[in-house]
């Protein structure tokens, strides 16, 4: 009997997390099947409801993402900022219904959800055949954006960062990579990239997010240092690959996301190579920076982005 208990005891650990995983992924699956099975407009309204409820419920995201918007528009009122923030979590409900309902996008129905702008520009990058890195943020659909250029059969890349629960993270990457999409993990994004560069295809970088001091360089981002990745002008500068501008802005007024390609950014080489990945670094953030001002409402607040100080400086939170 001891050795009994000393065994089932021994087993508790690895089966604790196991049923962790599994009671957080039953709800998300159940959701995500409903959502998946609703008429679009409904599933959108449904989807945006609930991210309103999480806006009044979840205090902790809440207070992030008023002091982000305190930092990066000072100018504003508490009742503008407000608005903003609820905009945000307008823009993430929005984004999940749209989530959901990939299994019944095909290229004859998905120009009714998103449709390009400048493709013109991703065309002449691509031409150049030393691959294309899509300088984008946790904005709008950025999720729509890989989804439907690979769909449209411009298979691309995409860095992300494996969620936690193996569950989660299975279905996911189900969804996202319906139509030829591939995804390599952040552990893996130097090699991963460099690859896809040499290939000449095209890999999507989410460059919006704080990293350590180790991963990143300081530049301004609405007038405060923010520690930013560095790897993106890192590669580019050593493979001369095109850094191209992709953001998927929702528009009201014609009901339906426009995944706008600007021209490739001029890359800056003084010949001082770590001086080249600050200043190109700025560049590609000054994009986002632009994109955030002009659509304020669309992009994610609720992340720590000023979290990494430089040497001496208080946190800001």
């Amino acid at each position: 009997m001891g050795a009994f208990d000393n065994d089932f005891c021994a087993m508790l650990p690895s089966r604790i997390p196991y049923m962790r995983h599994k009671l957080e992924y039953a709800p998300v699956w159940l959701l995500v099947k409903f959502l998946g099975i609703l008429p679009r407009t409904l599933a959108r309204a449904v989807a945006i409801s609930l991210g309103h409820v999480v806006y009044f419920v979840h205090g902790r995201l809440r207070r992030v993402g008023l002091r982000n918007l305190e930092i990066a528009f000072p100018e504003k009122k508490g009742s503008e900022r407000k608005r903003i923030l609820r905009g945000t979590f307008t823009t993430l409900g929005r984004q999940l219904a749209e989530f959901c309902l990939f299994p019944r996008y095909s290229r004859e129905n998905a120009s009714r959800v998103i449709v390009y702008e400048g493709f013109e520009n991703f065309e002449a990058a691509h031409r150049r055949g030393k691959g294309v890195i899509f300088i984008t943020a946790h904005f709008g659909g950025w999720e729509l954006s890989s989804f439907y250029h690979s769909l449209n059969g411009h298979s691309m890349n995409i860095v992300v960062r494996p969620l936690d629960n193996p569950y989660l993270d299975a279905l996911v990457e189900r969804y996202r990579t319906l139509h030829g999409a591939k995804s390599f993990g952040k552990q893996d994004f130097a090699r991963g990239l460099l690859a896809a560069m040499h290939a000449g295809d095209s890999v999507g970088i989410l460059m919006d997010q704080n990293v350590m001091p180790n991963a990143g360089v300081f530049v301004d981002f609405f007038g405060r240092p923010a520690c930013t990745a560095a790897g993106p002008a890192r590669v580019a500068l050593r493979t001369d690959a095109a850094a191209v501008p992709a953001f998927s802005v929702w528009d009201p007024h014609i009901g339906r996301y426009r995944l706008c390609f600007a021209p490739a950014i001029p890359l800056v080489r003084s010949g001082d190579d770590e001086a080249d990945v600050v200043t190109n670094t700025a560049l590609f953030t000054k994009v986002i920076e632009n994109m955030v001002r002009k659509h304020p409402e669309q992009w994610l607040w609720v992340h720590r982005r000023w979290k990494t100080r430089p040497p001496g400086e208080p946190s800001l939170y």
